[in-house]
Formats: structure tokens, C-alpha cells, sequence
């Protein structure tokens, strides 16, 4: 019977049943930071249990460490207990961190991939929810919440419910200065940011077939924004090429076995969907968000929504979102005074999205008044983009050049928002609050997007400033 790589991986994985009808699944990589680990160490400790699988545990600092002034003790107190609780949790236990001295310190979903940890056929889990990331290698990769991170510590199994499978088909090749970032902020749009619910989304099509790893990282990496558990791309000869090499991905012999492997995971023709959607990239243009949450977005050409145009369960929300960012229904978001310009995070933080900016960002100021910052996804990304003359490029623009963290995507570090100020953002979420202010503004768009925001000083279309055709 034709398999989806859903099916295939959650077999491979399943311990039992268990009489709820939940799976007690084993979680084949487990990555953990210094935000939601403590506790669960800590529940450990009580309970008298240590860790089961160490060589399976990975760790890296990334939520709260500053990306300017790094150096130790941290000015914030919890900031500098959390990485020292991690030190030493790692130590006691024998877990690889990826600490800030060893060059390879970054953003979880970054370094996993990076380092070839993230492989095909995986279950992969981490107390962060844009753990979905590692899906776009073909793996089963989930959030989890701290009494989880618990469970995978002590047995390297968790409690957890099959989602259904949806099938989310673009074709097509995408218009120039449109992006991977646009296509799943495009698709949560259409599809909401409940629709995904008990849902595991499994990108396929033309476009996907096209795109390099990292765009495939970008859409996985929201699919939880959709409200999908997991998002997938099925593994192919551009996931084996990027893996390839990298330290901790099979080396020889056991290479072509991997390999092999890994290709026997994907989908099988014919395998049946709980449903299937279907896009064309030819209709998806720049988009960005004018809302609360990443399914209230419009193209960079249209106008806020007036009420009256949307569901009457979407109403009260919408409302909600008009008054905290301040903008007016049935008006353009295009020209909107932008005070802050962040590009970084998980999802727009790699060295690809570093490239294409650089490449269009040449020549051009940051507008007087925009605070613009650049924050690499990883100390690796940092060091490639730095040899490559990125950083000089980006700084002779007028951005800040950062070490590697979370920084702006939220406010557990110094870069935070002031007051209502509004950031044109490369981050996944524009919840209120969720950039440091309660009454800060966070716009959702792709890098060269806050880019063409970051020299007009307003919302603005990156391919009539950036002349991209």
C-alpha cells in the first residue's frame, strides 16, 4: 500500500499504542536551548532519573543572549543563569552544546541543519515551536513544552497523536522579488492560522521542487503559524547535496547507505491525502502582514481590509489589529512609517537570505531615523558571511552587524522595541508583545523586503526600489 513519509517515519518510530490512542513515539534527535530546558532537567534531578540517550541530545544558546555586547556575565542576571544552567546541565550530562565559544553557537533550527544533524527520516523534537523547521529535510520535526523535554531526556519517547496529512501543492516559477517567505505567508493567509489543526502539512509541486534547502526551511518553518504540527517537504537529490559533507552526516560507505535510505521515505506515488490544496506561484506576489497574527496579510499592492470584507468570525480580531497597528481599513500599507528594520531569525536568518540582500542592498543608505540591524542565524553563518564581504556590504549601508541569536523575533534578549514603534521584520510572529513592547508594531515580509523598508524608511515594494525585474 502507497505510504506518505508521514506514515513511513511514524511507523519506523512508533514504541505502542497507547490506550488513550496517542503514540508513544521515539524521538530519534532531540535539541534543546536554555529557555525550556532548566525545568526539565531540574524535574529530573527530583525524580532521580538521568539522561537516557546523551548522544542524542544537542544544545545551543540562541533566545536570550545579546547579539552586541557579549560578553560574560551577561548585564541581565536570568539571561547569564539561564546559559550557565545550560553549561552545567550539559556537562553533568553529557550532552554536545554548542556553546558561544565554539564558533557553531546559533539559532537552534539553524545549527541543527548546519552541523548535519537534521537528516531525513528523523523524528527530531525541541521545546520551541518553529521546531518544524527540520522538516524540510523529511523529517517529523514537532514543538514540544517543557515536561515534554522531560520524557525525551529521561526515555527518548513522548506521548503524542498522528496528525492527518494535508497536501499543499504550488507549481510554477515565482515572479523575481517574490520569495519563499511570501509563498507561506500566502498560504496561511488563504488557509488561516487555525487550518491546520491536527494537520501535518506536506509541501510538494513544481516550486518546491525548485527551491534551494534553505527556501524549504523558510516555508517549514511557519508551518506552525498555519497551526499545523509539522510541515514536511519530501527529501530529494537538493537535500542530500546540502547534507553532504557536513560534520555530522554519514561519512563513507555509510553515506550511500543513508542515502538509500533516505530516499525510500519519501511519499509514495499514489499516496492518499486527507486532502489536497493547490496555488499557483504565478499569482503570489510580495506579501506582508497588517494585523496580529501571520494570517492577516495582503500583497505589498493592496489595501488593509475594511471590515466588511471579512468573515464575520475574522471581524473582531481584525478590529482588534487595526487599532494596535494603527492603520486605517480599505487604505495601503505601502508607505508606512517603518522605525525599525530587523533581518534575522530561524526562518530568514541563513546565509542565502543574507546573499540576496547584499546583492540589492549595494550603494543604498538605511533612512535617517530606521534602526536597522542584521543578526546571523549562526556564528557559521556569520563567519561565511563576513569572508564573503556580506557584512562590509551591509555596514557600509548603515545596518548594525550582530553576533548570532534570536535577538528581535522576540523579547527575552536587549533587542527589543521601544514604545509603538514599528519594525519591518524577516521574524515568523507579529503577536502584540512579541518583539518587547506591548505596544510595539511587528510587520511580517521577506529579508529584501525589510531591506527596501530599511533605505525608504516606510512599508515599501522591493522591487520598484531595488529595480528587480
Amino acid at each position: 500500500m502507497s505510504k506518505t513519509l508521514l506514515d513511513k517515519v511514524w511507523e519506523a518510530h512508533t514504541v505502542r499504542t497507547l490506550p488513550n490512542g496517542s503514540t508513544q513515539l521515539l524521538i530519534g534527535t532531540h535539541l534543546i536551548h536554555e529557555v525550556t530546558s532548566p525545568q526539565a532537567f531540574g524535574m529530573l534531578r527530583d525524580l532521580g532519573l538521568k539522561v537516557l540517550f546523551p548522544s542524542r541530545t544537542f544544545a545551543t544558546v540562541d533566545h536570550i543572549v545579546p547579539t552586541d555586547e557579549r560578553d560574560e556575565p551577561f548585564s541581565d542576571s536570568l539571561a547569564d543563569a539561564m546559559i550557565k544552567a545550560l553549561r552545567e546541565n550539559c556537562a553533568q550530562s553529557g550532552i554536545k552544546f554548542f556553546d558561544l565559544p565554539s564558533g557553531q553557537q546559533g539559532i537552534v533550527h539553524i545549527v541543527g541543519p548546519e552541523q548535519g544533524i537534521t537528516q531525513p527520516g528523523t523524528t527530531i523534537a525541541c521545546g520551541d515551536s518553529h521546531t518544524s523547521t527540520h522538516g524540510a529535510f523529511g523529517a517529523i520535526a514537532f514543538g514540544i513544552g517543557t515536561s515534554q523535554v522531560r520524557d525525551v531526556l529521561a526515555t527518548q519517547t513522548m506521548a503524542i497523536r498522528k496528525p492527518k496529512v494535508r497536501r499543499i501543492n504550488v507549481d510554477g516559477s515565482l515572479a523575481p522579488g517574490v520569495y519563499s517567505k511570501d509563498v507561506i505567508l500566502h498560504i496561511i493567509r488563504k488557509l488561516g492560522v487555525n487550518g491546520g489543526l491536527g494537520f501535518a502539512y506536506e509541501y510538494g509541486g513544481s516550486t518546491f521542487d525548485a527551491f534551494t534547502q534553505e527556501e524549504r526551511m523558510t516555508v517549514c518553518n511557519m508551518s506552525i503559524e498555519g497551526g499545523a504540527r509539522v510541515g514536511y517537504v519530501n527529501p530529494d537529490e537538493t537535500t542530500f547535496a546540502y547534507l553532504k559533507g557536513r560534520p555530522y552526516a554519514p561519512k563513507g560507505a555509510q553515506w550511500e547507505a543513508a542515502v538509500a535510505r533516505w530516499k525510500a521515505t519519501a511519499s509514495d506515488p499514489g499516496a492518499a491525502y486527507d486532502e489536497v490544496i493547490s496555488y499557483k506561484a504565478s499569482e503570489i506576489a510580495p506579501t506582508v502582514t497588517w494585523g496580529i497574527n501571520p494570517g492577516q496579510a495582503i500583497f505589498i499592492d493592496e489595501k488593509v481590509p475594511r471590515l466588511s470584507e471579512l468573515p464575520d468570525k475574522d471581524r473582531a480580531t481584525a478590529e482588534e489589529a487595526l487599532v494596535h497597528m494603527q492603520l486605517k481599513a480599505g487604505e495601503p500599507i505601502k508607505g508606512t512609517k517603518v522605525d525599525v528594520a530587523f533581518l534575522g531569525s530561524c526562518t530568514n536568518g541563513r546565509l542565502s537570505d543574507l546573499t540576496e540582500v547584499a546583492k540589492h542592498i549595494r550603494g543604498h543608505k538605511v533612512r535617517r531615523g530606521v534602526k536597522a540591524i542584521v543578526v546571523p542565524g549562526s556564528q557559521g553563518v556569520a563567519a561565511l558571511a563576513e569572508r564573503m564581504g556580506l557584512a562590509a556590504i551591509f555596514q557600509e549601508a548603515g545596518f548594525e552587524w550582530r553576533g548570532a541569536g534570536c535577538s528581535m523575533c522576540l523579547g527575552m534578549n536587549p533587542d527589543k522595541l521601544v514604545g509603538d514603534q514599528l519594525c519591518a521584520s524577516s521574524s515568523n510572529r507579529n503577536f502584540k508583545g512579541r518583539q518587547g513592547s506591548p505596544t510595539g508594531r511587528t510587520v511580517l515580509m521577506s529579508p529584501l523586503m525589510v531591506a527596501a523598508a530599511a533605505v525608504t524608511g516606510e512599508i515599501s515594494d522591493a522591487r520598484e526600489i531595488f529595480h528587480v525585474a
